[in-house]
């Protein structure tokens, strides 16, 4: 009787993260739809190279203003209430992105879909991690990862089903609308479950306590773990709280021994910049134009681009089963180490590349080395930084400073991604693909210094046991 209540308690914890990870599909398939759409950017806007990575990247300003604002705002109203904000903000840009008729209409909407995508970023994976058990914690905020992967997987899929069916993406498709409008329009689909679905999912227990309402929180602790586990839960949750009758302030995120900030914030925000400083949503965002600059046809390119999501749902999954067993620093490590490796042999095919008249790369026989570095590159991202920097940072900070940290870390990691997204189609046109790639590779290395020195092991504690 007991193993079937435990049983129960383990689905349903398994079931509402499922819903709290709709968000991450909805973060990749956001990010990934621009992928096939840069082509009808640039003629319905008559955008130049400037204009285009603006358009592209403009979501990433609203991605960082959505992760500081969430992490605070989820202290305050919590953390189902900011998931509901983002689902709303995720159907008004999928529809306002399809039907902008000018740059400035479409980067409106392109910040408000940023909203969503940064406060889904920090907060879902926040979420999972305070109503899952230390012992499957990882696994289950992994489950996000493969979410956003699988959404950008999506967006890829229905990028070349939808190019190919018009011919190319800036072919009239369905009732006289370009095929690059129709890409952003199929979010509103996964966009409308996820709101309806959260409804059905309790609010955080971490949050009750913190907002005083110890009653309700025990109320859904016992339904996550049981009678006798989830009051002993409520009671360390208490004790980890600096004081019951204080509510989370950004300030705690202050050193009062050193007056700067906590070294644990610090570390946040170094995992979260690294991140994006390996490139990898480069390739995310400009896959396809990166392919057709060394000569694969529209169509082919956006193939690649399905081949590379597969490969990023094989690295994520593996990760999701061992991850508990095996830590979260480990794969950091073997994930920057493998990513040098792949960067350092894309760099050398692009070296050694010609050009036509034109100016595009011509791989020729080194084509196959380049498509086979970059898959191994995203195999290794997402066998690592991809789902463990979400992982570690819903996890390592103490619960009085979870908000505020996330918030500090979302930031940095939107404002880096911001920079890489902006600086690309630049460095393309300035100092080429080996040039802008070298410098990813140089970061990749960086990281494995990085994760050796500061990174502290998380698997296996409680949330309670996090330490400033």
């Amino acid at each position: 009787m007991k193993d079937s209540k435990e049983k129960e308690n383990l689905i349903f914890i398994f079931l509402i993260s499922v819903v709290a990870t709709i968000g991450g599909f909805l973060f990749g398939f956001d990010s990934g739809v621009i992928n096939g759409t840069v082509d009808g950017l640039k003629l319905a806007f008559s955008s130049d190279s400037v204009g285009t990575g603006f358009n592209v990247a403009s979501m990433l300003l609203g991605c960082g203003v959505g992760a500081f604002i969430a992490g605070r705002l989820s202290d305050i109203v919590g953390r189902k209430t900011v998931l509901l904000l983002s689902s709303s903000l995720f159907i008004a840009s999928a529809w306002g992105s399809g039907i902008a008729i000018s740059s400035t209409e479409f980067v409106v909407y392109r910040v408000i879909g940023g909203l969503a995508v940064g406060a889904a970023s920090v907060i879902a994976p926040a979420y999972i991690s305070e109503i899952a058990p230390a012992n499957i914690r990882g696994k289950l905020i992994t489950i996000q990862q493969v979410a956003i992967i699988f959404g950008l997987f999506s967006a890829f899929v229905s990028n070349y089903v939808v190019a190919n069916m018009a011919g190319v993406s800036t072919a009239p498709f369905w009732w006289g609308y370009e095929a690059w409008r129709w890409m952003f329009w199929i979010e509103l689909f996964p966009a409308a479950l996820f709101l309806a679905s959260l409804f059905f999912i309790p609010e955080s227990p971490r949050f009750l306590v913190m907002k005083q309402s110890s009653k309700r929180a025990l109320a859904i602790l016992q339904k996550l773990y049981g009678q006798e586990a989830g009051q002993r839960k409520l009671l360390e949750i208490e004790a980890s709280l600096v004081k019951k009758d204080r509510k989370p302030k950004f300030s705690d995120l202050i050193d009062k021994t050193r007056n700067r900030l906590s070294p644990i914030v610090w570390v946040g925000v170094g995992l979260a910049t690294f991140q994006q400083l390996v490139g990898i949503n480069v390739v995310f965002y400009y896959g396809a134009v990166l392919w057709q600059a060394v000569g694969f046809s529209e169509a082919d390119a956006l193939l690649i681009n399905v081949i590379s999501g597969a490969v990023s749902i094989a690295g994520c999954v593996i990760t999701m089963f061992l991850i508990d067993r095996l830590g979260r620093k480990p794969f950091l490590i073997i994930g920057s180490i493998g990513m040098s490796i792949s960067l350092a042999f894309m760099v050398f095919t692009f070296v050694n590349s010609s050009s036509d008249i034109n100016g595009n790369l011509i791989l020729g026989g080194l084509g196959s080395v380049a498509l086979i570095s970059a898959n191994a590159y995203v195999f290794f991202f997402n066998l690592s930084w991809g789902p463990v920097m979400w992982v570690l940072l819903g996890e390592m900070f103490p619960n009085q400073i979870r908000g505020s940290g996330l918030a500090v870390s979302g930031l940095a990691q939107w404002l880096a991604n911001f920079a890489v997204t902006m600086t690309f189609p630049l460095m393309l046109t300035g100092i080429g693909l080996a040039g802008a790639y070298s410098i990813y590779t140089t970061c990749a290395l960086l990281s494995v210094f990085f994760v050796f020195k500061f990174v502290r092991e998380t698997a296996g504690n409680e949330l309670e046991q996090m330490q400033g």
